[in-house]
């Protein structure tokens, strides 16, 4: 009697659930007339096009002073012998992108398909393999050296990687837990995480439930990240902030999905009259100096000072006479 009771309970509160489900609301009528006919554009379009980004390692992290001497705090990324490993086309594989390939590895440490995909592309082993969604009027020939003139200082990208594994973790660490009470009665349950779910409704734990796992190494993106400084000559971008990832491992780097750049190498370097290719090392606008422009009363600030208000006379009245 009661199992029947708890199955029909839960299935008059799952029926409860679906009702109560919110109307679907027309995502078109949320956009005027402009900024509808700017998701509807043509595949061609000039705003639409994506051209390919490439792959680093990061090397650490170091700091530099600005022209306001302001301490930055940057991330190294060297782009190791970055090239064109395939170029993957919609008549063939369904879909436009670009693999890339970067460092390097011994023949014997590859298995005999490997040997034979990199051998067809006549390019060197490389020791990792990305691809990247592009354009179809961004693709690049097989072979195609990638540097660190791709990016300009000042542009903003993205970046990818895999973040510091920190191994099986408890549920107050890997998910911020305050745990149980110090004291009143607790005995060896300290840094527990408490109730994993009810009894007999619904009868199960949810998927999803926060409890201790595997923590880190996981996939993460930095988006809008700014490149200050690139150094052609060593191949080196310096990104301002941290990024994700252990020193010595490969991250993907792209151009920022939010902030794209103005006017990018497109397709790349070496392609469609970008022959000039930037040796100098370029940093980024500092900008203006902070400590002039901060945030303060008005009359503080040198660009727009207020004219000092004219104090006015207050006529001063004589006391009342006492009769």
């Amino acid at each position: 009697g009661g199992g029947g009771a708890g199955g029909a309970r839960g299935i008059a509160t799952s029926a409860a659930s679906h009702a109560r489900q919110r109307p679907k609301i027309d995502l078109h009528a949320l956009f005027t007339g402009e900024q509808l006919q700017a998701l509807l554009a043509e595949k061609g379009d000039v705003s639409k096009k994506i051209r390919t980004g490439l792959i680093a390692v990061k090397c650490g992290m170091t700091f530099e002073w600005n022209a306001h001497g302001i301490r930055v705090p940057l991330t190294v990324l060297w782009v190791d012998d970055c090239q064109v490993v395939q170029a993957k086309t919609e008549a063939k594989e369904g879909y436009n992108a670009v693999q890339l390939g970067a460092g390097s590895k011994k023949p014997k440490q590859v298995d005999l398909a490997t040997k034979g995909h990199f051998r067809s592309a006549e390019v060197p082993i490389k020791r990792e393999v990305a691809e990247f969604r592009v354009s179809p009027c961004a693709m690049l020939p097989v072979g195609h050296v990638i540097t660190a003139a791709h990016f300009a200082a000042g542009q903003y990208v993205d970046i990818q990687g895999y973040s510091i594994g920190k191994g099986f973790q408890g549920p107050m660490k890997r998910w911020g837990f305050s745990g149980m009470p110090a004291s009143h009665g607790t005995t060896l349950k300290h840094r527990a995480h408490g109730s994993i779910g009810q009894c007999q409704d619904p009868g199960r734990v949810w998927k999803g439930k926060k409890m201790a796992g595997q923590m880190g190494n996981d996939k993460v993106s930095f988006q809008s990240c700014l490149v200050y400084k690139v150094d052609p000559a060593r191949n080196l971008l310096y990104i301002r902030g941290n990024v994700v990832g252990k020193s010595g491992k490969f991250v993907k780097v792209k151009d920022a999905l939010r902030k794209p750049p103005v006017n990018p190498a497109y397709p790349a370097w070496g392609l469609n009259g970008w022959t000039e290719l930037p040796t100098e090392v370029t940093t980024a606008d500092p900008g203006p100096d902070p400590f002039l422009t901060q945030s303060g009363p008005a009359d503080m600030k040198p660009d727009k000072a207020k004219p000092e208000k004219e104090v006015k006379e207050e006529k001063k009245t004589p006391p009342p006479k006492k009769k």
